[in-house]
């Protein structure tokens, strides 16, 4: 089960392990205001991807490709989205944010490289932007080391190793209602692309 290259960064689509829905709406009780629905929190997101990738026997269970990413599709805490994903040696995102969604990753196995932006970006109204000194943040995350993130959040995750896989698990909230791509050549950080869900199926 092989990436194509056409597949969003960080939000592989297959199908091959169904998704968990929506969560249920608040029960409306007559003469009575209904109570809102919250969702997962970045806490919350974390702590189930820490759980997730300390599962041994689901993590090696996802078939691994030397080629592209592989993936499956996890039921994430309430309404959430979440996937298993490999990373092949040399592989990575691009950078790419998740839109409105929260989100958190764990590397289960092996080791990722994440470079993101320290600063909240403009989300409309731009298509190149000068970023200062300074702004850069680069974590390695070794096996069982994750970190949650905010609405914006920019980023590109690496697969730096030449020749070891590594497994994450991912969980967005709520599910992506977009992705914007950029491409970067130094300072400069240009938005390539909008991607909204109909064009990850």
């Amino acid at each position: 089960m092989s990436a194509s290259p056409v597949l969003p960064p960080a939000l592989p689509t297959s199908p091959a392990v169904s998704a968990s829905g929506a969560a249920p709406g608040p029960t409306a009780v007559p003469g009575t205001s209904p109570t809102p629905v919250t969702g997962p929190s970045q806490a919350d997101l974390l702590g189930f991807v820490r759980r997730v990738a300390s599962d041994a026997e689901l993590v090696a269970s996802l078939p691994l490709d030397p080629e592209g990413r592989t993936w499956v599709r996890l039921d994430g805490p309430a309404g959430s989205e979440a996937w298993l994903i490999g990373w092949p040696p040399g592989t990575g995102t691009g950078w790419h944010d998740h839109g409105e969604s929260l989100g958190a990753f764990m590397t289960a196995s092996g080791e990722l490289k994440e470079n993101s932006l320290s600063v909240r970006l403009p989300t409309d109204g731009w298509k190149t932007l000068e970023l200062n000194d300074g702004v850069d943040r680069e974590r390695r995350l070794a096996a069982g080391q994750g970190r949650a993130f905010g609405r914006h959040h920019v980023h590109e995750v690496l697969n730096e190793s030449p020749e070891q896989h590594a497994v994450s698990v991912h969980a967005y909230y709520p599910p992506l209602p977009l992705m914007r791509r950029y491409s970067r050549t130094g300072p400069t950080l240009r938005l390539e692309q909008v991607e909204r869900p109909a064009d990850w199926q």
